[in-house]
């Protein structure tokens, strides 16, 4: 199933609400001693494993530094902290200015959830030099993820067969397919992944990056999280309020949704930014190859897929390109404007009967490398999805739904609606309908939304806000296009961020940026 779209809401049951409020009020005192007094040895960083997605090892940085990685241990279960341990991975890149300016650890979450930090930071590292000259840049695979215990589920072939069933089912025969498969998933994750699955919740990882910041040496936690890793965020803030420092939520998780109102929100997210594409593909001087008005371009692509739905074409290898794999990849495009030009070689491409970009793009929405091999983003969205939300969803009660998923989205809608199935019969119950962000007493939070951004919807910044408490939340609006702010390299949301966190200066509330 295409996961990256889902990045949902997550949530706390009645008995982590209890636990958690036992744990905050120990303070540092709630784990074992001996963890948070363990020396990290950093070391040059290896290439990526196959879960991380495998590849090079990172370039050195400008200047020729290198990368360094090390390992932390924490507690595999956070209620029995003097327990079994895992290993959690670290990258970090030192502060590149002088010590005596160096204000401590920027710690990085990049989203999914299931996405490796210790991938992904080096892979974006130059996007926050500015940043560097005053912070040591942290990120980590956080547990389940990577190199951090990760979840295992099904192997490289059963992907390939996994991601390639209808996931718009259209009749009984290929709902009941889809169930059973989801069903199938899901026992491979309890077979091979038993003892993590209970541990993969989002205050399990908050838990961790207070540990974090401990064997860091940081009185306090200077944060900057993308995507979901807003909402892991906001679950730190509520548990450790008092140990925030200088914080950034960027493409910001709706706390307030359960996961069925976060795959709604998605959908009309995704579908204002297909708007917003063709709308831009149409109105500029040279003809628009793949529509001549807004409406034709949602309207060719609408047949492409429906034709797909009954005749898949070439893709690459013996794979062929499906309805399925073709909404995916469009799907994938629309994380960023910079991607736009690649959805209209796809869709042109797609139009002449060659899949290839639009699986590429699929692949690359999936965790597939070139080589056939998934990283274990999937497995790792799907637990902790899983973990966190206590919803869990039938065929008849999306049969029920589909009517309002796809007025709000003729496109997406039946493709983010047979999502909610993900959790049928998962082999641990779900926290809550959604988390407790709430963050009395925490330092200023700059939480940043954007309007165009289809995974997280603008309305997401507002609702974090209004949820983080009176006087935490600062809200800045960036009128553009894409997931996130920071890194479509608007100045003014970046003058913003960096002035916080290097300054300590917090936006007036209520600033736009365009």
């Amino acid at each position: 199933m295409p996961n990256p779209p889902r990045v949902r809401a997550a949530a706390l049951t009645a008995t982590a609400l209890l636990l958690s409020s036992a744990l905050a009020g120990c303070g540092d005192g709630s784990h074992d001693e001996a963890l948070s007094a363990q020396k990290l040895t950093w070391k040059d960083c290896p290439a990526p494993s196959p879960a991380e997605g495998g590849g090079d090892a990172p370039s050195p940085l400008p200047g020729g530094d290198e990368w360094q990685c090390t390992t932390l241990r924490a507690p595999l279960d956070w209620a029995k902290p003097k327990g079994d341990t895992i290993g959690l991975a670290l990258i970090r890149a030192k502060a590149s200015g002088p010590e005596n300016k160096r204000i401590g650890s920027l710690v990085f979450n990049f989203g999914g959830p299931g996405g490796s930090g210790v991938t992904t930071l080096p892979a974006f590292g130059t996007d926050y030099a500015t940043l560097r000259t005053r912070y040591d840049l942290v990120s980590f695979d956080p547990r389940g993820v990577g190199r951090s215990a990760p979840v295992e589920c099904l192997n490289d072939p059963q992907l390939d067969v996994y991601f390639g069933q209808d996931w718009t089912p259209d009749d009984a025969a290929e709902r009941t397919a889809l169930v059973g498969n989801t069903k199938e998933f899901n026992a491979a994750c309890e077979e091979n992944s038993k003892a993590m699955l209970p541990h993969v919740r989002t205050t399990d990882a908050a838990r961790d990056m207070d540990l974090m910041r401990q064997v860091l040496g940081d009185d306090r936690l200077h944060y900057f999280g993308i995507s979901y890793g807003t909402e892991l965020g906001g679950v730190y803030a509520h548990l450790f309020p008092k140990k925030v420092g200088r914080a950034v939520f960027d493409g910001v998780v709706d706390p307030t949704q359960n996961s069925e109102q976060g795959s709604l929100g998605q959908t009309e997210g995704f579908q204002l930014a297909l708007d917003n594409f063709a709308e831009d593909c149409t109105s500029k001087t040279e003809d628009c190859p793949v529509g001549d008005t807004p409406q034709d371009v949602k309207t060719r692509i609408a047949r492409l897929l429906a034709d797909l739905d009954k005749k898949p074409i070439p893709g690459i290898g013996a794979r062929r390109l499906t309805q399925t794999a073709a909404t995916n990849g469009i799907a994938q495009s629309l994380y960023s404007k910079d991607f736009w030009e690649y959805l209209v070689e796809g869709l042109e491409q797609a139009y002449d009967g060659d899949g290839r970009i639009l699986m590429l793009l699929s692949d690359s929405m999936n965790g597939r490398g070139d080589n056939g091999e998934y990283s274990n983003i999937t497995a790792a969205n799907i637990s902790v999805n899983c973990a966190d939300d206590k919803p869990r969803y039938s065929a008849a009660d999306v049969e029920r739904k589909l009517p309002e998923f796809r007025a709000a989205s003729p496109l997406f809608g039946d493709f983010l609606a047979w999502s909610m199935v993900s959790c049928t019969g998962w082999a641990v119950a779900g926290a809550g309908d959604h988390p407790d962000v709430s963050a009395t007493g925490s330092a200023p939070i700059l939480v940043v939304g954007n309007t165009g951004d289809p995974a997280t919807p603008y309305e997401g910044a507002r609702k974090m806000v209004e949820a983080l408490g009176g006087g935490v939340g600062v809200e800045l609006t960036y009128k553009g296009q894409g997931h996130g702010a920071y890194d479509s390299k608007n100045k003014c949301v970046q003058d913003a961020v960096n002035g916080y966190l290097l300054t300590g200066k917090v936006p007036k509330a209520g600033t736009v940026c365009s």
